[in-house]
């Protein structure tokens, strides 16, 4: 495994954020279960308008660092700020600019998702007109339109991520830190998907948990990477090659034992 020293240094192209312009924030966020660490001194900043990677293999601690970055689990040591609001003393107003989509997220099953969206929007303030165009937004955008009015309970798994990822884009928030968001979904979703994020970064801010190399040179400049519960790699994402292979050889490299 690389040393803290062998961390990739970021190139100029990449912006990593600073002051006024970073948007998401973890700062030496740690988290312990007795002995283990899950997590130790995961610092980063990600940009306005950034789009991100968060990279890792199975139990690197990246859903645990998304979810001390969005106040879903408390820190061990360290502070985590989302558009410059610190997720521990400002956390309901933090929440109204984050869209958060977990790994394998918690559904209203019994509900259609015409029904848990429209509920959920009411709960964060948004109603009258404003609520229904984004209904229909997000409806257009994450491809309900078929199973709008059918029970959570009976949608396939890809239905169910959409589902959760019109739910994170309900409110129109700036930052989105999505965990696994392809996660379930066939070839045609995926390219979706691909496209829908695309877009978005246009106006907004995006942490992307994923394993899938493809997607990350697709839509990422830029790569953070977490073994064993620390940075390992942070840095344009064309650092870690010019091909898919070249990508797989790099992680392998960074997060194989030592």
């Amino acid at each position: 495994m690389s040393s803290a020293s062998e961390v990739s240094e970021p190139v100029s192209e990449i912006d990593t954020g600073s002051g006024a312009n970073a948007m998401i924030e973890a700062k030496e966020l740690s988290k312990f279960y007795g002995e283990f660490a899950a997590t130790q001194d995961v610092s980063f900043t990600v940009p306005s308008g950034q789009v991100c990677a968060f990279l890792g293999p199975n139990g690197a601690g990246k859903s645990t660092t998304m979810k001390m970055l969005t106040g879903y689990l408390s820190p061990s040591e360290g502070e985590s700020w989302l558009a410059g609001l610190n997720i521990a003393t400002d956390r309901i107003k933090a929440s109204e600019k984050l869209g958060y989509l977990p790994e394998n997220g918690p559904l209203y099953t019994e509900m259609t998702p015409e029904g848990m969206l429209k509920y959920i929007g009411e709960v964060r303030g948004v109603t009258g007109g404003i609520l229904s165009d984004r209904l229909t937004w997000v409806a257009d955008k994450c491809s309900l339109g078929e199973v709008w009015r059918k029970p959570i309970a009976k949608l396939s798994r890809g239905f169910r991520q959409r589902v959760g990822m019109a739910n994170a884009m309900l409110h129109d928030p700036e930052v989105l830190i999505l965990d696994e968001p392809t996660s379930g979904l066939d070839p045609n979703q995926v390219h979706g998907v691909r496209e829908l994020i695309t877009e978005l970064a246009q106006t907004k801010t995006i942490l992307l948990s994923t394993h899938i190399l493809q997607e990350v040179r697709a839509i990422c400049p830029r790569v953070i990477m977490i073994h064993n519960g620390r940075i390992v790699f942070d840095g344009p994402t064309a650092d870690l090659g010019s091909s898919e292979v070249e990508m797989e050889e790099k992680f392998r490299s960074l997060t194989s034992a030592a």
